[in-house]
């Protein structure tokens, strides 16, 4: 891919220029990551779900209740009862063994998501904390298992995005009042407390800021802060695209080293979308494929998935519908979501495992045009079309991942 100079080669050049000095070579080479993005694909898994909730990935946690995202939950809760009921999920969530899992199926990167609230708190808020602590276990489950995390800043405060995925569904609040502080003060907090830990490899600055909500100079300028607190760290330093597009950045990021830009691609989330033939769908990923190796930076798809309709319960946010059968939207249907709303790999028809396989397999050859690919995600109560460990023990996710049963999809 066209990358930018690897650590390494500037490290070169810069003792062998006279105007170099041995500790500010060696300053540099400790600047260079633990996995070399230049030369190696990002091959890894999200572990959505675990410790920000999303209704649709643990919809048995928000059955029966009025709560719609975790902000919600905690607060329907109290307290005690919220602590005591997520300790218990990020408990059995994500085990040990899930690492050696990820690992065994040929993946050496894991992208775990985490709230702002957990690290930091504010005060007056229902939050509960705890998974900050087992965000501690996991890197050192990470590491017996030979996987590189990026911890990805997933929820800041007032939302970034208004999704349940924030921690908070509604308004997109973030930039306003001490916002912005207080996510700096977050991620400052994760690198001095993990980035020279021997598994992670990266810090997400914000996953999915909505770039089109909010003012994108200050955006920039949050990204730069951000990066300046984390530049003499041995991490990439990764920001989301915010939905700018990702050639949009291409400009952007001059003199800065270690970035690492993410960009999520899904198919499915407007009505000309779950409209599309599969063949359409795999056109469209490798045109994007395409778009990712011409950035002139490390570029990866952090979030990508299986599923070529809306259907998983819940997706669209809790109690709502799908696009693809018309219950989401008013608008009209265009297929059935019997089997894929709910359920298992094996339950969905021969025709959607194909499908779904080809789409897999074109993705994956498109963002390894660039660097490399994070899927989403790793588990599911019942979303068959998102489910890594599914799919993998089902045949549709390749093993192993350079193996292909339709090769040269994207050309």
């Amino acid at each position: 891919m066209v990358g930018h100079w690897s650590t390494a080669l500037t490290v070169c050049l810069l003792a062998l220029s006279s105007d170099a000095s041995p500790l500010e070579t060696e300053k540099l080479a400790k600047r260079a990551p633990p996995f070399n993005y230049n030369g190696q694909k990002v091959r890894g898994v999200n572990t959505g779900g675990w410790f920000v909730l999303e209704p649709w990935i643990t919809p048995s946690i928000f059955e029966g209740n009025s709560a719609k995202d975790e902000w919600t939950l905690t607060e329907l809760l109290g307290k005690d009862a919220a602590k005591s009921r997520l300790q218990d999920h990020w408990d059995s969530w994500i085990t040990h063994d899930d690492f050696n899992q990820m690992a065994k199926a040929g993946l050496n990167h894991v992208r775990i998501p985490i709230g702002y609230w957990s690290v930091i708190a504010r005060e007056g808020e229902p939050y509960v904390e705890g998974a900050y602590d087992k965000l501690g276990e996991a890197l050192d489950w990470a590491n017996n298992a030979g996987l590189k995390v990026m911890i990805d800043l997933h929820g800041a405060p007032e939302s970034q995005n208004g999704f349940d995925n924030s921690g908070k569904y509604g308004n997109v609040g973030w930039t306003q009042g001490d916002s912005i502080e207080h996510t700096i003060k977050v991620l400052n907090k994760i690198r001095d407390d993990h980035a020279s830990h021997p598994a992670v490899s990266s810090i997400q600055l914000l996953n999915e800021p909505l770039g089109p909500n909010l003012d994108m100079n200050t955006v920039r300028q949050f990204y730069m802060d951000g990066w300046g607190n984390l530049k003499d760290s041995n991490v990439a330093v990764a920001f989301h695209d915010a939905f700018q597009g990702v050639t949009s950045w291409g400009n952007w990021g001059a003199g800065m080293w270690n970035l690492l830009l993410d960009t999520h691609h899904y198919e499915i989330f407007t009505t000309d979308a779950v409209t599309m033939s599969i063949d359409d769908h795999i056109k469209t990923a490798c045109d994007f494929g395409n778009q990712m190796a011409s950035t002139g930076k490390w570029t990866i798809s952090g979030e990508w998935t299986g599923g070529i309709t809306d259907c998983a319960k819940w997706l669209n946010g809790k109690d709502k519908g799908a696009r693809y059968d018309g219950s989401f939207g008013g608008g009209s249907k265009i297929g059935n979501c019997t089997g894929k709303s709910t359920g298992s790999v094996a339950g969905l028809s021969e025709a959607d495992k194909s499908n779904v396989g080809r789409f897999i397999e074109a993705q994956l050859d498109a963002y390894e045009k660039a660097a490399g690919w994070i899927f989403w995600t790793w588990k599911t109560e019942g979303a068959p079309e998102w489910d890594m460990k599914d799919l993998l023990a089902n045949g549709i996710f390749p093993q192993p991942l350079t193996a292909r049963k339709y090769p040269g999809q994207c050309g």
